[in-house]
This record gives structure tokens, C-alpha cells and sequence, in this order.
């Protein structure tokens, strides 16, 4: 038996940030990123719609980006504190990400964050209260999906958490919050975007309930991504739509091994940490070139799907193709060389990287089975731009 999980509402279009107004509760408490909100307006909109629900708010402020352990925990202390009825993330993937986990916190004060890094293995929640999601950003679709990612910093690793618990119980899919992105950010979450969907789309446990979805995110990308970059509004709208559904789809299919590489590869290099959008944005064109050889026939439905012809072979290296064009559009590197990473680091640190990266939650349900050794020769490759032959 499989599970389909979403949040129970979903408010989306242009001023849907005003449904916070209809909100039923006595307190919420607003976790916010590093001011982007506050700055365009966005805090004081909802703060008066809240005001105006006779809910009183509170604000925690200052999750980082991919935010720590520690922030998460000084987050639940602070709500135990206050008491809040309602959660409410908003902005980036960082603080809705850290107010999932805070929630976690602040309901079962004795669970250790070691107890919840096994997936699926959540106490559960909505016991103190519930959860709203407000993104700003067009990428990690955490606003409707199971997933968080926290970073430890010590360990320099980051962990995907992952429970059907944590999917909000409402989202609100405002494209005005998402008109504020920089370019360099609409490019990193519209391949986040891309890459939720196609993993999505090839993982393991797909469904005849998220592949439509998963396609048509993939469309939308392709259509609407450029355009985005430059700051085109109605494009950014339709972006914010469909990184929702790549949600979605990815919330119930999982994931695969980009993520996996994306996770154990962000903090991990002292020349700087790698953006997780622009991770997948490197990644994804290698690894499936290594999941064709079981997955050819559901990547060439998705080149199909976005205009490609020829033969399934075709299909995919076109697809790749034109996920590598893309990353030049948007000024992505193609290898983490030309990010930056040192080579004498990355082939120190490569073995334990691999060994990561497969123990992660999302190599479970990639559609090729892939050893330690695998995976260091597939992350060789994102270094040094080699093909992918094995």
C-alpha cells in the first residue's frame, strides 16, 4: 500500500496571502528568514491579516540559509515559550524548513534530533499546533511537501527529514512574495524546481498520481524558467505554480541521488558552500546519463514530453543536452571545478562523500541501485565534466 499526502488547503493567486486573515486561533508565531520579507512589506501584510483574525503573533527571526541544529532548537524553546496555536514559515525554503523542525521541538521537548533523522519516524504532531507555509521562493516547494533539510555544520552534513507529518496543513502560493527574488536565485530554485520533478518522475515509487504532475512541472520549467530569470512577471508567477507541483509529485514519489549529492555536498568544501539549487543544477545532466541504463524509456518521456523526437537514446542525451544548455543561461557552472572546489580537497574528501551520500533518504528510491564506488566515480565526474560511462 502507498500513501498521497498534501496539505489539506492550498491558496494560490495573486493578494492569497490575505486568506490569513480567515485563520481561526489565538496565537501564531512567524518564522522568518534574513529580513526579505520584512523589507518588501510582506510581515506587516501578515501580521495586520493576523491582527485582523484576532490571532496575536509573534515573530522568530533570522534563520539562516539552510538553516542549523542549533537555530531549530533555540526555535522550539522559543515556542514552548510562547505557546503558539498556529506555525507559520515564511520566505525561503530555510525558515519553512526550520519551522518544520522546530514544530518537532516544541511539541516533544525530550525527542532528540537523532530520533528523527530515520524517515518516516515522527511522533505525532498537531497536538499544540498547526502549520501554514508562505513561500517567497520558487524552488523547494517545502510549502506542500514531507520534507525538511537541516544542516549540521559541525558534521558539515546536511539532513533531509522526512515525514508525512510535517506536510502543512495549509499553503499559501502567493506569486506577489516571489517578484522579489534575485535573478541568481530564480535560476538556483528553478532547477531545484527541475530537478524535484524529473527525480520525481523516474523515482521508484512514481504513481499514475504524480507523474501528471511531475510532467507538467517539467513543461512549465522549460517554458517559463529564462524568462523568470530575467525578471518577467508573469513568468515568475507561472514559475511559483510550478514548483508546487513539482512538489507535490516529489513529496510522494521521493526523490533520487541528486538530492543525495546536493545533501552531502553543500557544506562539505571550505572554498564555500554550494547553493543546493545550484548542486542539482550540476548534477542532474550526470546522473541521468548513470540512471538511463534502467530508467531510458521515463526520460525520454520526459524530453517527449517538452517537444524532443528520435530514438529513447536520442531523447536523453538530448534531454541533457538541454538541461546543460539551461545551466549556461542561467550561469551555472557546469562542474564543481569551475564552482570553485579545490581538487586536492575534493579528492580528499570524495570517498567519505560518497559514503554519505549513499546512507542519505533519497538514494532509496533512485531507479538505479548504485554502489560506494559508484558514486565516487559519478561525483568524479561532476568534477572534472568526464562522461558518464559505467
Amino acid at each position: 500500500m502507498m500513501r498521497y499526502t498534501l496539505p489539506r488547503d492550498m491558496y494560490y493567486g495573486n493578494g492569497a496571502l490575505e486568506q490569513l486573515k480567515n485563520i481561526k486561533g489565538k496565537k501564531a508565531i512567524l518564522v522568518l528568514g534574513g529580513g526579505s520579507m520584512k523589507r518588501f512589506g510582506f510581515v506587516d501584510k501578515a501580521v495586520n491579516y493576523l491582527t485582523e483574525a484576532g490571532i496575536e503573533t509573534r515573530l522568530f527571526e533570522n534563520v539562516e540559509p539552510d538553516p542549523s541544529v542549533e537555530t531549530v532548537m533555540k526555535g522550539a524553546a522559543a515556542m514552548r515559550e510562547y505557546e503558539p496555536d498556529w506555525i507559520i514559515g515564511m520566505g525561503g525554503g530555510s525558515p519553512i524548513d526550520a519551522a518544520k523542525a522546530m514544530w518537532v521541538f516544541y511539541e516533544y521537548p525530550d525527542t532528540t534530533f537523532d530520533e528523527i533523522i530515520k524517515p518516516f519516524s515522527f511522533p505525532t504532531l498537531r497536538q499544540k499546533a498547526k502549520f501554514i507555509a508562505i513561500p517567497s521562493t520558487s524552488g523547494t516547494a517545502t510549502e506542500v511537501t514531507a520534507f525538511s533539510v537541516i544542516t549540521d555544520y559541525a558534521k558539515g552534513i546536511k539532513y533531509p527529514l522526512a515525514d508525512f507529518n510535517i506536510t502543512p496543513d495549509i499553503a499559501i502560493v502567493d506569486p506577489a512574495l516571489a517578484q522579489t527574488m534575485p535573478p541568481t536565485l530564480a535560476a538556483h530554485t528553478g532547477m531545484d524546481a527541475l530537478t524535484h520533478a524529473t527525480e520525481a518522475y523516474v523515482s521508484t515509487l512514481n504513481s499514475p498520481f504524480t507523474d501528471p504532475l511531475a510532467l507538467k512541472a517539467i513543461q512549465m520549467v522549460f517554458e517559463y524558467l529564462p524568462a523568470s530569470y530575467q525578471g518577467d512577471k508573469t513568468a515568475r508567477e507561472q514559475m511559483h505554480y510550478a514548483q508546487c507541483l513539482a512538489g507535490q509529485a516529489f513529496s510522494n514519489a521521493l526523490l533520487g541521488i541528486v538530492h543525495s549529492m546536493a545533501h552531502k555536498t553543500g557544506a562539505a568544501f571550505s572554498t564555500g558552500h554550494i547553493p543546493h539549487g545550484c548542486a542539482n543544477a550540476i548534477y542532474l545532466p550526470y546522473v541521468i546519463k548513470f540512471n538511463a541504463k534502467c530508467a531510458e524509456k521515463r526520460y525520454a518521456d520526459i524530453a517527449k514530453n517538452v517537444g524532443i523526437t528520435g530514438t529513447d537514446a536520442e531523447c536523453v542525451k538530448a534531454l541533457c543536452d538541454k538541461i546543460d544548455e539551461y545551466n549556461v543561461k542561467l550561469n551555472i557552472p557546469k562542474t564543481l571545478k569551475d564552482f570553485g572546489i579545490k581538487e586536492d580537497e575534493f579528492l580528499e574528501k570524495v570517498a567519505a562523500i560518497a559514503e554519505l551520500a549513499i546512507s542519505d533518504a533519497c538514494t532509496g528510491s533512485n531507479p538505479r541501485p548504485v554502489t560506494p564506488k559508484e558514486m565516487e566515480k559519478l561525483l568524479a565526474c561532476t568534477y572534472y565534466g568526464t562522461e558518464v560511462d559505467f
